[in-house]
């Protein structure tokens, strides 16, 4: 069996939850509050523990060896019940007494996170979020709020690479501009090229990768940015209440997508500083980096699963800002009416202009 770290409550035994509201750890039962300092000594006993990993297969002949080398056995300390987990879990709760529990050999060693941005908003808020974000959807089905039901709602620790980078730079840009005249018979038009050229150093920090097979990168990048100066040094206890991952994407495989998002901001940036041209392309460029390092960083979110119309939808708000995103069904007889509203506005107006042109 893997081991299992619990944090109990000296007072009364229950066990101690994160509570991001208060940032501190609070027992359910009592309600007495524990600041985060206090329970660094339980990460000093991680540091002290072998990293090696014990599985024990589960019992039966219908698992298969990949079934079998994917799974994780651990013992509640609490109640006895084992709790299977995948590879990948590192928080969860035991299902027999209902207890956050952490896995602790998933966050030691090599696997330790660097840093942690705790929960600030809590469940109430997530639903509250989705609330909000039906709110004023012209396009939304009627019965969508009253018959779209909630499956589940989900704290997660999700695990994400920072990037730090220098990125010099040399990007040739093609730009135009036109310039339009008429005489009495015929309407001229002159276009004029021109390349430009932009070199320099941009500094980069924090650029957030998902680190994460299962979640959607679109999805947790919609959900950006978090506020990375309130990250701080791991500890498990703030992973006590919420479920959490290790990645498994580890640093180098996410570099291809830190780059990308490197080169896009640089060129944007370069961009912005080429005005007064009609239309403006890169033609070439050259991004190379220095100074590099990767932080391993567990970020706070908040899945919400739902259920409407034998459809499943997918919403997710960032735990530490509140920022909630999510797709939503679209009732087909109201685009119908939209559209036709639109396209009668635009005849409106083009009969207006016609009949004032004819005066």
């Amino acid at each position: 069996m893997s081991q299992i770290q619990e944090y109990k409550c000296p007072c009364c035994g229950g066990a101690l939850s994160f509570e991001g509201a208060i940032q501190k750890m609070k027992c359910p039962y009592c309600d007495t509050e524990f600041e985060m300092e206090a329970l660094k000594q339980f990460d000093l006993k991680l540091e002290e523990k072998s990293d090696e990993m014990k599985w024990e297969e589960p019992a039966g002949s219908e698992w298969s060896d990949s079934e079998a080398g994917s799974l994780r056995s651990y013992v509640c300390t609490s109640c006895g019940g084992e709790i299977i987990g995948d590879e990948n879990t590192a928080a969860s709760y035991c299902p027999y007494c209902s207890n956050p529990v952490v896995m602790m050999n998933q966050l030691s060693g090599e696997l330790k996170p660097d840093y942690v941005i705790p929960f600030r908003l809590d469940k109430e808020a997530a639903k509250a979020g989705l609330s909000k974000h039906l709110e004023g959807k012209k396009l939304l089905p009627k019965i969508f709020k009253e018959a779209n039901h909630i499956d589940e709602i989900k704290g997660i620790y999700v695990p994400f690479w920072l990037f730090d980078a220098d990125a010099d730079a040399d990007i040739k840009y093609k730009a135009t501009k036109t310039r339009v005249w008429q005489d009495s018979k015929n309407t001229y038009t002159e276009t004029s090229y021109f390349g430009i050229n932009r070199s320099g150093t941009l500094r980069f920090e924090n650029v957030p990768v998902d680190g994460s097979k299962q979640l959607d990168d679109a999805l947790m990048e919609s959900i950006e940015p978090y506020d990375y100066s309130q990250a701080v040094d791991f500890q498990t206890a703030y992973l006590s209440g919420f479920f959490a991952d290790k990645y498994d994407v580890d640093a180098e495989e996410s570099c291809v997508r830190a780059n990308e998002r490197i080169k896009l901001s640089t060129e944007q940036t370069f961009k912005s500083t080429v005005s007064g041209y009609a239309t403006v392309e890169v033609e070439s460029s050259s991004v190379r980096l220095s100074n590099s390092k990767a932080k391993y960083t567990l970020c706070p979110v908040w899945l919400l699963n739902t259920t409407w119309n034998g459809n499943k939808y997918t919403f997710a708000m960032n735990g530490q800002t509140g920022k909630f995103v999510g797709d939503l069904p679209a009732d087909k007889g109201k685009i119908g009416k939209y559209f036709s509203a639109v396209a009668a506005g635009v005849a409106a107006a083009s009969f207006l202009i016609q009949f004032l042109i004819a005066r």
